[in-house]
C-alpha cells in the first residue's frame, strides 16, 4: 500500500473479493493461526442472523484446519449471540471498532500473540483501522451487498473509503 494507506491507516495485507477465498493454507502461509471475523456484510448480510452460502462450510474447513475463531463486532451481545451461537462460535460484543480493545480481548481468549493473527471484515474505518491499530494482520473482504437505506450512517462511510479501497486482490493474484 502506499503512503495514503500509511498515514490514514488505511492499509491492508491483503484483499479478497469473498471471506470464503481465504484459504486455509494463505493463512499457514502467512504464519496465521487465528482470525477475528467481523459479521454484517463479511459472514453475513446486515442484521441478517444466518451466515451467507458457503460460510458455514467455511468455517466448518478453517477449524478442521486448526484454525482459531472467533468474532469481534459492535453489536450489541443479543445480536452476535444468535449468530455466533449456532455456528459455535466465541465472540466479543460491543467491541469498540475501532478501538483495539475488542480486538485485544479477542486475542486473548484465542490465546495468540497479533504477530499470529488476522482480523477479516469489510469497512475500513472500522475493521481496518481496528486492525492495524491492533497491529494484527488485516484482510479486507469487499462487502456482501450495498447496506439497506436505514444504514445511513455506513452508507455514507462507504463513500468516504472509495478512495482507499484495495485495487489488488490474492484471488486476482496467483500465489
Amino acid at each position: 500500500m502506499g503512503l495514503k494507506h500509511k498515514i490514514t491507516k488505511t492499509d491492508v495485507d491483503f484483499a479478497f473479493r469473498r471471506t470464503v477465498d481465504i484459504t486455509p493454507e494463505f493463512l499457514k502461509k502467512h504464519s496465521i493461526r487465528g482470525l477475528i471475523l467481523d459479521v454484517d456484510n463479511t459472514l453475513t448480510t446486515h442484521d441478517n442472523p444466518v451466515p451467507a452460502e458457503g460460510i458455514v462450510n467455511w468455517l466448518d474447513c478453517m477449524k478442521k484446519n486448526g484454525i482459531k475463531l472467533i468474532i469481534v463486532s459492535n453489536n450489541h451481545a443479543e445480536r452476535v449471540r444468535k449468530f455466533a451461537d449456532p455456528l459455535g462460535l466465541d465472540f466479543v460484543s460491543d467491541g469498540g471498532k475501532p478501538l483495539k480493545r475488542g480486538y485485544t480481548a479477542a486475542m486473548k481468549k484465542m490465546g495468540l500473540s497479533a504477530s499470529e493473527t488476522a482480523a477479516v471484515g469489510d469497512q475500513l474505518f472500522t475493521d481496518v483501522w481496528g486492525a492495524n491499530f491492533a497491529k494484527v494482520k488485516m484482510l479486507y473482504v469487499e462487502p456482501m451487498e450495498l447496506e439497506p437505506r436505514s444504514k445511513r450512517f455506513i452508507r455514507f462511510k462507504r463513500v468516504l473509503e472509495k478512495p482507499f479501497l484495495p485495487k489488488k486482490f490474492v484471488d486476482d493474484i496467483k500465489e
